[in-house]
């Protein structure tokens, strides 16, 4: 089969999927229960004005919770299946001056606009994991620009801001026990509690998102 047919094929299967993946969304009768009144009712008392992330890391912060565990088990799966004779890659000179010097100035923008959604998460889109997202691609971009070299393995201070985020997150959680439930935030201080642990999270899944593309980038490397 030529690349021309396998391409056609790949695109035609894709189309398919996409039009099976709308056909169900439209599909899907309206819910029993509309739980927007419920969240509106109680967005006083989460911490925050916006509900997204007044259900994210209040209303059914649990859940996040274990999303984040998630990630994390993701990256050891991913460092599990890793080459074992990895070295640092120190190879940095690029012979393209233009994307170097377009990284230089957007990853400071990319770093700035991601402490803004980081802030606004509180009372409009953004929040820890837009946040963490965008704070990954520019560590991508400069590591594609040839200004930080892959990852090789992660060393304590690396290791240390990967799991951050879930240490932050759990250590709240437990605390919060002797409140009657694993998250129930005090009013007076829910939205400080949330405010650390959204830092806290932007840190680690900035670290994590990345690592996956820099350490899978450096085994490349080891295994030509």
């Amino acid at each position: 089969m030529s690349a021309t047919l396998r391409r056609l094929g790949v695109m035609l299967g894709a189309a398919a999927f996409a039009w099976l993946l709308a056909d169900s969304l439209f599909a899907l009768p309206a819910p029993v229960i509309d739980l927007r009144p419920l969240v509106s009712e109680n967005l006083a008392q989460s911490g925050i004005t916006h509900p997204v992330t007044a259900v994210l890391l209040n209303f059914r912060g649990f859940d996040t919770l274990l999303e984040i565990a998630v990630m994390l088990v993701a990256l050891l799966g991913v460092l599990a299946t890793l080459a074992a004779d990895r070295s640092p890659a120190v190879d940095l000179d690029s012979a393209d001056a233009m994307l170097p010097m377009f990284s230089r100035i957007a990853a400071p923008l990319m770093l700035l606009c991601a402490l803004y959604l980081l802030w606004a998460g509180a009372f409009r889109p953004g929040g820890a994991f837009q946040a963490g997202a965008l704070l990954a691609a520019a560590l991508a971009l400069l590591h594609l620009a040839h200004l930080i070299p892959a990852w090789s393995s992660p060393l304590p201070l690396l290791r240390s801001g990967l799991v951050a985020g879930f240490l932050v997150f759990l250590a709240i959680a437990t605390t919060l026990l002797t409140e009657g439930a694993l998250l129930q935030y005090p009013p007076a201080y829910a939205g400080l509690l949330i405010l650390a642990i959204e830092s806290a999270l932007t840190i680690s899944l900035a670290l994590i998102l990345a690592g996956l593309f820099l350490f899978i980038s450096n085994d490349g490397r080891a295994r030509k």
